[in-house]
């Protein structure tokens, strides 16, 4: 029993435990975080409760967390509190705003511990952070995905000039069970269900756009925090379940200028609910319409070389955004808006002078 209670010690300390934040957005009870326990109890949560700020909403014991309303978003930001969406998951981006780690992993609340192929659990951070803490080849496909994997490496006719590849600002995990459908596709498959479990990682190409979905997500935040905006949606806007495909297109268009790599694939989660197909085609209506112009934009977007930081390329972003889109529809000059006071937030909230400070409004164990 003594040798039992001296290996349990002796285990190394989670991976990043005091680098990592885990943020998640709901507007109830998160009895989910019980199947993540074994994983996320160690790390430090950030909780953005969306919807009516009097609502009390019950963490399960044990967990170390912060927990932020939106009475709390306005007296922290002032104004400012109208870049952050309101009655959707799109004011998680107000937790990486607050948090004081490098690093984020963000996850739905009607998301679960996915298995593998041989019924073993999925440890989704794990994997998240094996993404982070490897290179990105962005420059050069590598047709046996993820190179610096266990079991893979640089195929014959690589160049060994771009083998060591760019730092990784973005690691993208995937779903089984309910697909990540929009509206129009969940309403002829009503019953579909992904049950394809693919053991790859790959780089995202440079100069390739993709649908980024914040469900199954984890960045660096020092590389890539300031451009993690999830748009303006939701309540008192004509658009919905666009936010992390917003957020995808600008990391992307900026990692790819900046030299920073994203990468997709592993690690699953296990998507337990399919939301109402016709709530999401009221919400994503204008969206399937407007994406057909938003796309070519972000495919031509160029950002000078004097942006030589996440900021000034998000500021430049904007400018194009405004000048651009705007013809698409009036709602664009509002988002544009809406990403400068972003970056005027955040730079508020995390001055230079002081990256080590801790914001909080309560933590409970």
């Amino acid at each position: 029993m003594a040798a039992t209670t001296k290996l349990d010690y002796a285990k190394p300390p989670p991976p990043l435990k005091d680098e990592l934040d885990i943020v998640i957005p709901t507007i109830r009870n998160l009895e989910f975080l019980e199947m993540w326990r074994p994983f996320f109890e160690p790390y430090h949560l950030i909780i953005v409760q969306d919807g009516d700020p009097t609502k009390t909403i019950k963490v399960p014991d044990g967990f170390d967390y912060d927990l932020y309303n939106r009475n709390d978003i306005k007296k922290l930001l002032g104004p400012r509190a109208s870049c952050i969406s309101f009655k959707d998951s799109a004011c998680r981006c107000f937790g990486y705003m607050v948090s004081k780690k490098k690093y984020i992993f963000t996850i739905d609340d009607d998301c679960f511990v996915a298995k593998d192929p041989s019924g073993k659990a999925i440890n989704a951070l794990e994997q998240h952070i094996k993404n982070l803490l490897c290179p990105s080849t962005p420059f050069f496909f590598n047709t046996l995905y993820d190179p610096f994997a266990d079991g893979a490496d640089f195929v014959r006719g690589y160049p060994f000039s771009l083998r060591d590849g760019v730092p990784t600002a973005v690691s993208h995990g995937l779903w089984l069970n309910i697909p990540d459908y929009d509206a129009p596709t969940q309403l002829v498959k009503p019953l579909e269900r992904n049950q394809r479990y693919v053991d790859a990682v790959l780089t995202i190409p440079k100069g390739t756009l993709f649908p980024m979905c914040g469900m199954n997500l984890a960045f660096d935040r020092e590389l890539i925090g300031p451009a993690m905006y999830f748009g303006l949606m939701g309540d008192g806007q004509p658009i919905g379940r666009y936010d992390d495909m917003w957020a995808g297109w600008c990391i992307k268009v900026i990692c790819d200028h900046l030299g920073l790599g994203v990468k997709t694939g592993l690690p699953y989660i296990w998507h337990s609910k399919a939301s109402n197909p016709f709530v999401n085609l009221r919400k994503e209506y204008k969206g399937i319409f407007w994406q057909e112009e938003i796309i070519p934009f972000f495919q031509s977007v160029s950002l000078p070389k004097d942006c030589t930081s996440v900021q000034k390329c998000y500021i430049e972003l904007s400018k194009q955004v405004k000048e651009k889109l705007s013809k698409v529809d009036p709602y664009f000059d509002k988002l544009a808006s809406a990403m400068v006071t972003w970056i005027e937030a955040w730079e508020e909230i995390n001055p230079p002078t002081s990256a080590s400070s801790k914001l909080s409004n309560g933590t409970a164990k």
